[in-house]
C-alpha cells in the first residue's frame, strides 16, 4: 500500500463547494472552501437549483487550489474521497461525478462519505493534529467509545461512534422530529429581519439581551399511541425511523419558532423586523456586509431579550438531553460538532456542563465545524484502510442515513 497516505477530498452537499488534500486522516495540507452564502442570502435559504449551478463553476478551480495549497499534483495521491449523502441531490451530484472522472483519469481508488460521518471526523482530525497522536495518524479517541451531538442547518443527530479495528460504527440514539437546530437559527434571523445565515447573528446579538427575559421551555416528546410503533411523518422518518428511539432523547424545534413567531406577533414586532431588514440589506446606502454595530443599531432591548431567550432555550435543549444520553450510555467523551458547533454559547455551556459532570467534551475548530472537504477526507482514511472503495455506479444518495 503506497505510504504517503495522501487523500484528495470534495464535499458539495449543500452550498459550499470544497476540497482539500488530506495525509493519513491526520495532517491537512490543504483546504479551500467556496461559500455561496452571497448568492443565497437575497432569498433567506439554499435554492437547491442556484446551489448546483454554482458547484459547477466553483469545482475546477477550487479542486486545483487545493492540489495547488497542498503542493502536490494529481500523480501523488493515493485514492479521492467524495460526500454521497445526505444533502441536495444536484448538488452532490457535481461532486461525485467529479471525483469520479479524476479517479478514473488517474486510475485512484474512488471512497464514498457520509457527510454526518465526515462532521463526526471533523472532531477526530482536530485531536489527531495534535503531537500526541501516534505516527499512523490515531489518537486516544479513536480506541475510545464517544457520543457525537452532530447540530448544523440540516441535522439535530445524537450518534454512539464507537472504533472496531480501524473503522467505526454508528448507532443512532437521537434525532430531531422536524427542524434543526440550525433551521431553526436561521428561520428565527429570518422572522427577526437578520441576514443569512441566521446562526452567527443571533449569537453575536444574544450577548446584548437578557437570556431569562422570554421563559421559552421544551415540553417532553412521548410516543404517539395512535401510530401503534410505526415511524411518525417526519423528516427523513423512511431513513432514520422515530419509533425505535427513546423518547427522551429526541428533539423537536419547529414549536419554539413557533413561539418565537407568535412573540412577534403579539408585540408588534413585524414592522420593526421589516424596517431592520430594509436598513441593513436593502437600503440605497447599505453596505455589502452589515456589521454588528449596524445591527445593534437597529434592535431594542425586547428584541435583543427574545434573541438572548430564543438561543439560551435551544443550547440548553441540546445540551440537557445530550448528557442525559451520554450518562444512559455510560461513554466518558462527547463530540458537539457541525455548523452549530460554533455557537459561542454553546460551546462555553458544553465545557463548563462537561467539567461539572466529569465528561470529555470536543469540538472541531471553527473552520472545521461548518462544511468542510477536510472532514471528508479524515472520514476516508479507515475505509482506505480497510480497502472500502466505491462501485463504479456510485450516485448521490440524498436521504442517506448514518447508524443502524
Amino acid at each position: 500500500m503506497p505510504g504517503a497516505g495522501l487523500i484528495l477530498a470534495i464535499e458539495t452537499s449543500c452550498d459550499e463547494t470544497a476540497a482539500a488534500v488530506v495525509q493519513r486522516g491526520a495532517r491537512t495540507l490543504s483546504s479551500v472552501v467556496a461559500s455561496q452564502v452571497a448568492t443565497h442570502a437575497r432569498y433567506g435559504g439554499v435554492v437547491p437549483e442556484l446551489a448546483s449551478r454554482e458547484h459547477l463553476r466553483a469545482i475546477v478551480p477550487v479542486v486545483r487550489a487545493a492540489l495547488a495549497q497542498a503542493g502536490i499534483i494529481l500523480a501523488d495521491l493515493d485514492a479521492i474521497a467524495v460526500t454521497r449523502g445526505p444533502g441536495l441531490a444536484g448538488a452532490l451530484l457535481v461532486g461525485i461525478t467529479y471525483a469520479k472522472a479524476l479517479a478514473f483519469a488517474q486510475s485512484l481508488p474512488l471512497i464514498a462519505v457520509n457527510h454526518l460521518e465526515g462532521h463526526i471526523h471533523a472532531v477526530l482530525l482536530n485531536e489527531r493534529s495534535v503531537p500526541e497522536s501516534s505516527p499512523n495518524g490515531q489518537s486516544s479517541f479513536d480506541t475510545e467509545p464517544a457520543l457525537a451531538l452532530v447540530v448544523s442547518g440540516g441535522h439535530t443527530h445524537l450518534y454512539l461512534a464507537q472504533p472496531t479495528q480501524s473503522t467505526w460504527h454508528y448507532t443512532l440514539i437521537g434525532r430531531t422530529l422536524d427542524d434543526a437546530a440550525g433551521e431553526a437559527f436561521d428561520k428565527v434571523a429570518k422572522l427577526l429581519g437578520l441576514g443569512y445565515p441566521g446562526g452567527p447573528w443571533i449569537d453575536a446579538l444574544a450577548l446584548h439581551g437578557n437570556p431569562h427575559a422570554v421563559p421559552f421551555s421544551f415540553s417532553q416528546i412521548k410516543p404517539k399511541l395512535h401510530l401503534a410503533g410505526k415511524p411518525p411523518r417526519t423528516k427523513a422518518a423512511s431513513t432514520a425511523p422515530i419509533a425505535r428511539l427513546d423518547p427522551h432523547f429526541l428533539f423537536s424545534f419547529s414549536g419554539i419558532k413557533t413561539a418565537v413567531l407568535r412573540y412577534v406577533e403579539l408585540h408588534n414586532l413585524r414592522p420593526e423586523a421589516e424596517a431592520r431588514h430594509g436598513a441593513l440589506f436593502t437600503g440605497p446606502d447599505t453596505p455589502a456586509s452589515p456589521t454588528l454595530e449596524a445591527a445593534l443599531a437597529t434592535c431594542d432591548a425586547q428584541t435583543l431579550d427574545l434573541i438572548a431567550s430564543f438561543q439560551h432555550a435551544v443550547v440548553g435543549d441540546l445540551l440537557k438531553k445530550t448528557f442525559a444520553a451520554a450518562e444512559s450510555l455510560a461513554v466518558s467523551s462527547i463530540f458537539v460538532t457541525g455548523g452549530v458547533a460554533a455557537n459561542r454559547e454553546l460551546r462555553q455551556r458544553f465545557t463548563a456542563e462537561s467539567a461539572r459532570r466529569n465528561f470529555k467534551v470536543s469540538f472541531p475548530t471553527l473552520a472545521l465545524s461548518t462544511d468542510n472537504a477536510a472532514m471528508i477526507a479524515a472520514a476516508a482514511w479507515p475505509r482506505f484502510l480497510a480497502r472500502d472503495f466505491a462501485l463504479p455506479d456510485l450516485s448521490a444518495d440524498p436521504s442517506l442515513a448514518l447508524g443502524r
